[in-house]
């Protein structure tokens, strides 16, 4: 009300030249459009935090995705195999732990817990009183730096020396009945399904099942059943 004129957008100016500076990079900092809006809710800082939790689900999944495609190394799916940082389980000797992937769960468990806060927080501005705003501010900037955080030990501990267990993931796909369905086309659903009961029945792979039915050969098998093939061009490189 009694700023001078034009002061809120030379007050933006100023931090966006203030900002730019090493190792912060320069930040569109501008002036609310709507300075009633601003100053009646922290609905702006409501919605940042809730992008910061919507990368939290995000990573959760991958960590937990990661975690259990490496569970093993007999009786789990062993599909990855993780970089292995600690000596073992305490209980199982040889055991490699998903430290990494478990510390970003919890994490992510802490940031969609702080959200809820803010949320919270972002409801009580009553009467455009917004009290709540240390809260708010407090729990995006620890979100932030422990999301990023993690993001970057898991990056450097675990994501970058992960490899696929190609033999493990080759005797899974090779016993899988689900390709079944690129035969079912070419000699027909009944015989199809036949070919999957069998295997499954009698601990058969599919290509022993199909040529033991004598509805396929070998050489006719192997050119359909191609997982490569089945995936089209959803993976890289297919």
């Amino acid at each position: 009300m009694h700023e001078p004129h034009s002061y809120c957008q030379a007050v933006s100016l100023q931090t966006r030249k203030e900002s730019a500076s090493p190792p912060r990079g320069g930040c569109p900092f501008i002036t609310a459009p709507n300075k009633f809006a601003a100053e009646g809710s922290l609905d702006a800082m409501v919605a940042s935090m809730a992008a910061v939790r919507g990368l939290a689900v995000a990573l959760m999944k991958v960590a937990n995705d990661m975690r259990w495609l490496a569970s093993g190394p007999r009786c789990g799916l062993g599909e990855l195999l993780l970089p292995e940082n600690e000596p073992g389980s305490s209980i199982m000797p040889g055991k490699v732990n998903p430290t990494q992937q478990e510390a970003m769960v919890m994490v992510c468990i802490q940031v969609i817990a702080e959200d809820s806060a803010v949320a919270f927080a972002g409801s009580q501005g009553n009467f455009e009183l917004n009290a709540m705003r240390p809260i708010i501010i407090s729990n995006f900037l620890h979100s932030a730096r422990i999301l990023a955080d993690a993001c970057e030990k898991l990056r450097r501990f675990s994501v970058e020396g992960t490899k696929l267990n190609r033999k493990r993931i080759d005797d899974l796909v090779g016993r899988s009945l689900m390709l079944v369905t690129a035969l079912s086309p070419v000699i027909g659903y009944d015989e199809a399904s036949a070919i999957a009961h069998a295997a499954n029945d009698r601990n058969l792979t599919l290509r022993e099942a199909a040529l033991a039915s004598g509805a396929i050969d070998a050489r006719r098998f192997d050119e359909i059943v191609d997982p490569a093939k089945l995936v089209g061009h959803g993976v890289g490189g297919s």
